[in-house]
C-alpha cells in the first residue's frame, strides 16, 4: 500500500491543502482507512478501487468518514491524470456520483476540476446559530448583514458565516471541543466564515474540529457549497469567483468557482496540485 502526497489548490507551486490518495484493488474495513487516514495526518485521505466505467471513492479524515472531499478529489484527480492521462472520470461516492477533469497546465503541471454533488441550503436556528457565535467570540456586528448564517450544502454540510472585515477573519480563534461537540449535533463537516474582497474574489477560513482538525487550507466541498448558497440567497452578481484561502495559516490557496443560475444544480471546482516533498 503506498500513499500518494499531493496539495489541492495551490498556488504558483506553493500551498494547498496536503491530501493522501491511496489505489486498492478493494477496499479495507472502514477502520483500516480510517487507521491510514490518521497516519498520514491530513484532513483527508481518499481511497480508489476501480468500478465499471469509474472509481469508487471514500474519504477518510483522522476521526471519521466524510460524504464529499473536494480538495481530495482535486488530489486523486491529479492522480489519475498522472496515471492514466488527461480525461474526464466518473467517481461513486457513497451518496451521489461526480465527475473530475484532469488537463494539463503548463509543461509539468496538471489543472483539476471536479463537479460537485447537487447543492441545497436551509436556514440555521437562531439559538443554535447564537452558540457558535459564542464559541467563536464572534458578535452580531462582525457578521455581515447582507450574508444570512445558512446550513449549506454540496455533498457534505458546512454552516456559512460572513464577517465585516478581513481583520474578524485573520483574528479567528475557537473553543475546540465545544465547537466540534456543536458541529456533531447538526452533521456538520466544517463552519465556513468568509469575508468579501471584491464582488469575485471571497478569503475563507474553515474550522474542522469534527474530523479532528483546527483548520482547513483549503475546502472545495466548502467552496461548492458557498455557490449554492449564494445562488439560493439569489446573489446574481457574478457566476465565477474565486476563494483565497490558507494565508492565515502560511498556506495560501486558491479555488476557482464557477455555477450555473439553475438552483441545486452541481458546481464546478477547480485548481493546480503539487506534490508534497516531505
Amino acid at each position: 500500500m503506498s500513499v500518494l502526497k499531493l496539495a489541492a489548490f495551490s498556488h504558483n507551486g506553493q500551498g494547498g491543502n496536503p491530501a493522501g490518495v491511496v489505489f486498492y484493488d478493494a477496499f479495507p474495513s472502514a477502520e483500516e482507512m480510517m487507521s491510514i487516514a490518521k497516519e498520514v495526518g491530513y484532513s483527508e485521505t481518499a481511497f480508489l478501487v476501480k468500478q465499471n466505467d469509474g472509481w469508487r471513492v471514500r474519504y477518510f479524515a483522522p476521526e471519521l468518514e466524510v460524504p464529499f472531499c473536494g480538495h481530495a478529489t482535486i488530489a486523486l484527480g491529479a492522480a489519475l491524470g498522472e496515471k492514466f492521462g488527461e480525461n474526464v472520470y466518473k467517481l461513486f461516492l457513497n451518496n451521489s456520483e461526480i465527475s473530475v477533469r484532469a488537463e494539463k497546465s503548463g509543461e509539468h503541471k496538471l489543472f483539476i476540476t471536479l463537479q460537485s454533488p447537487s447543492t441545497s441550503s436551509t436556514d440555521a436556528p437562531k439559538e443554535y446559530v447564537d452558540k457558535i457565535l459564542k464559541a467563536f467570540n464572534l458578535k452580531q456586528d462582525d457578521l455581515n448583514p447582507a450574508f444570512p448564517i445558512k446550513f449549506a450544502s454540496a455533498g457534505a454540510k458546512h454552516l456559512i458565516i460572513f464577517v465585516k472585515n478581513r481583520k474578524t477573519l485573520a483574528d479567528m480563534n475557537y473553543e475546540f471541543e465545544l465547537v466540534k461537540t456543536l458541529m456533531a449535533e447538526n452533521g456538520l463537516v466544517t463552519i465556513s466564515i468568509l469575508w468579501q474582497e471584491s464582488d469575485s474574489i471571497f478569503h475563507s477560513r474553515n474550522p474542522f474540529p469534527s474530523g479532528g482538525v483546527y483548520e482547513d487550507p483549503a475546502t472545495g466541498a466548502a467552496a461548492a457549497a458557498l455557490a449554492g448558497y449564494l445562488r439560493d440567497i439569489n446573489w446574481n452578481v457574478t457566476n465565477e469567483f474565486t476563494i483565497l484561502q490558507g494565508e492565515d495559516m502560511g498556506m495560501p490557496s486558491r479555488l476557482n468557482v464557477k455555477f450555473t443560475q439553475t438552483k441545486g444544480e452541481s458546481v464546478s471546482i477547480s485548481g493546480e496540485v503539487r506534490h508534497m516533498t516531505e
